[in-house]
């Protein structure tokens, strides 16, 4: 299992690290998802005044999801 993500920084990392292992360059990426190439580079250094929506059409191009756990229950 995955530590979670909590920062910017740290889902920069994880996309940048699924990209690469799908063997898919920037602009492979950015041309799936919808989404400029420099606005998936800054995503994938953890700037962190990205959009969601466009982070989630990332996300779905690579195949990954989101999801919230609550410790709560």
């Amino acid at each position: 299992m995955n530590p979670p993500i909590d920062t910017p920084e740290g889902l920069g990392l994880e996309i940048r690290r699924a990209r690469k292992a799908r063997g898919m360059r920037l602009e492979d990426l950015a041309l799936g998802a919808g989404v400029g190439v420099r606005f998936l580079s800054e995503l994938e250094r953890g700037k962190p005044t990205v959009r969601l929506a466009e982070t989630l059409r990332v996300l779905a191009a690579l195949g990954l999801t989101v999801r919230i756990e609550d410790p709560l229950g």
